[in-house]
């Protein structure tokens, strides 16, 4: 029967990270053995001064050699750092390539992602896995790898030497390394390595909910709250101090203070051997040099177990790490175009389109079909939920639909070589992010290759010259830490001039004017005007006003189309859309009005203040236009 193949361990799959560098990390950990045993040889001489000190006792100037021992004993010493430090030499090496070309792999990989892959991951998530686990991998292949090849020759140097001068006398230390090799795989083992598991995803949880509360600083202060306010950040760090104090504080307790014990105190299994076996001992002097030998040598014993816990340590957390790297390797990439088709045209049509996310039950859109006409402007609007942002999505390709297909110029976006399709597509999302980077390059970040000129002409059909205007050094003024800060709607104009200097034929707009000011949104909706000429336009809006004038409204509601049209046949035919344009009137025509105006248009509202049931004079009263507060 054939034999199944294995899969490779935790360690074998990290050195294929290293590449042409992965034989470095075998020579690392011989060169670290090596090493180990090298540094043994002091410890010998030492037993050889003693004996012979002891052997001519108490007439000491007779002894001869003794120099020349403690010569043998500083070369060596100094060989074991010189091929120890040649060891790390060559381990460093393999782990910088393993953890930047493991950096390189996930990065390339993320690249061919699809978009919508980052909508679902926090970037604090990605962060830990791209940078948290290559440098956990590192510290593995750097340090602790050598460290457990040194500890492994030690075991096997101190079983040779406990044999070599007094078997007896090594047996009992070795109790005491049997000891604590049962105290470490108690820990290491069982419970302790399904705590490295969740201590890992701790760590990530924190990091991601760290990175989301630093975001949200600023409207934590605006309310003045504290740490506690922020309930996911909150409960991550309980959750993480209460895991690690249970593991260190219950579990490990027991294990580890027997093990520092036995270790720190080798000399309790020691001394009552030596003891028992030196009335029976022919040549006691011989007899005392092997024992100051196994007391001094008894003190490299605790430094190589803790290397060997640490790298114990260290290989639960890198494999962990591995696992984590692998599952984003994992996640599918966008499927390539293998024949590629150029669009006719700038039209987009859906055709019975489904999508379902992963892990949803129900699908975001169902069976869904519309045409946006070249150089025409298509709204989608809807209830919240109801798939306007997911159709929207589907045209540049941030996810594939589930059934059913987008098409571009009569093609399907599956069959257009995705950087054409980007080049077809320009987008503007509610939020916007800019780099910390000069005004012009944030707008050359849809066209590298721009001119200064044609930088400043995108931001003037931006309505952004008044942005340039109050920079200290115009375009060339740097944005964000250490530089010049804009404003939500400043931000939402230097979007909409990326937008523009890419000069897409297809525009979509999601929302754009959410969270602008009067001002802001009077100005963006001039960019959008010069955004949207000659272009085909998909806009998503809640705001009802600003949809009034587009060539056709789809309406979606649960995933599905409820219903098409202009504005005035919708409003004619007073379905869905009716009912939210009355709501949205009704919604505009309240005011903010001081009470005391809201008491006076009232007979009787002098009565109610002075009896308590109305307003405090002076407080704001909100009141629909036209009638009483």
């Amino acid at each position: 029967m054939a034999k199944k193949n294995r899969e490779p361990g935790a360690v074998a799959q990290l050195l294929e990270f290293s590449g042409s560098r992965r034989p470095l990390t075998y020579v690392g950990m011989a060169l670290s053995a090596v090493a180990q045993l090298l540094s043994f040889g002091p410890f010998v001489c030492i037993w050889f001064v003693a004996r012979d000190l002891i052997a001519v006792a108490p007439n000491w100037d007779e002894t001869a050699g003794i120099a020349a021992y403690g010569w043998w004993a500083v070369g060596l010493a100094v060989a074991s750092i010189a091929v120890y430090f040649c060891a790390l030499m060559c381990t460093h090496l393999s782990a910088f390539r393993c953890a930047s070309n493991m950096r390189k792999q996930t990065c390339a990989h993320l690249m061919h992602l699809p978009l919508g892959y980052f909508s679902t991951r926090s970037s604090g998530e990605l962060r830990r896995v791209i940078d948290g686990c290559a440098s956990s991998t590192e510290t593995l292949l750097a340090h602790m790898l050598p460290d457990v090849a040194g500890a492994v020759a030690m075991v096997v140097g101190m079983l040779a030497l406990f044999a070599v001068f007094d078997w007896r006398l090594g047996l009992a230390c070795l109790a005491a390394v049997a000891v604590s090799v049962a105290c470490l795989m108690r820990m290491m083992s069982g419970e302790g390595m399904e705590f490295m598991k969740q201590y890992m995803g701790a760590l990530t949880k924190m990091n991601a909910t760290g990175t989301e509360y630093v975001r949200g600083i600023p409207v934590v202060k605006v309310f003045q709250q504290t740490v506690y306010s922020f309930k996911a950040f909150h409960d991550a760090i309980s959750e993480y101090s209460h895991m690690a104090m249970n593991y260190a504080g219950t579990f490990c307790r027991t294990p580890q203070v027997a093990q520092l014990t036995v270790l720190n105190g080798l000399v309790v299994f020691l001394v009552p051997a030596a003891l028992l076996l030196a009335p029976g001992e022919g040549d006691f002097a011989r007899f005392l040099a092997n024992f100051a030998f196994y007391a001094i040598f008894s003190a490299v014993v605790p430094t190589a177990m803790a290397k060997l816990q640490f790298a114990g340590e260290t290989s639960q957390m890198s494999a962990d790490s591995l696992a984590r790297v692998r599952a984003l390797m994992a996640a599918a990439e966008l499927p390539r175009a293998q024949h590629s088709q150029h669009p006719a045209d700038n039209s987009v049509a859906f055709r019975d389109v489904s999508f379902v996310y992963e892990g949803a039950e129900r699908p975001a859109l169902d069976h869904v079909s519309f045409e946006v006409p070249a150089g025409s402007t298509v709204a989608l609007v809807g209830p919240s939920g109801g798939g306007k942002s997911t159709a929207a999505s589907l045209v540049p390709r941030f996810w594939d639909v589930t059934s059913g297909s987008v098409a571009v110029g009569g093609v399907d976006v599956r069959d257009v070589d995705a950087h054409e399709l980007m080049d077809q597509v320009a987008f503007v999302f509610q939020t916007n992010r800019l780099f910390r980077q000069t005004l012009a390059d944030n707008v050359r970040a849809a066209r590298p290759d721009a001119t200064d000129e044609q930088v400043l002409a995108a931001l003037h059909d931006a309505q952004c010259d008044d942005i340039v205007a109050k920079l200290p050094q115009g375009i060339h003024t740097m944005l964000g830490a250490g530089g010049a800060y804009l404003s939500g709607g400043e931000v939402q104009r230097v979007a909409l001039a990326r937008a523009i200097i890419k000069d897409a034929p297809i525009v979509v707009l999601d929302e754009a004017t959410a969270f602008a000011d009067p001002e802001n949104e009077a100005l963006i909706q001039r960019a959008f005007t010069r955004l949207a000429a000659g272009s085909t336009v998909i806009m998503i809006a809640h705001r009802l006003s600003t949809v009034v004038g587009a060539d056709k409204i789809v309406v979606l509601e649960r995933g599905r189309v409820a219903e098409t049209g202009t504005h005035s046949e919708l409003l004619v035919r007073g379905g869905l859309y009716a009912r939210m344009w009355a709501d949205y009137e009704q919604a505009v025509s309240w005011k903010i009005s001081s009470a005391a105006g809201a008491v006076a248009s009232g007979s009787d509202a002098g009565s109610r203040a002075e009896t308590g049931d109305g307003a405090a004079a002076g407080a704001p009263a909100i009141a629909r236009e036209g009638g009483e507060a």
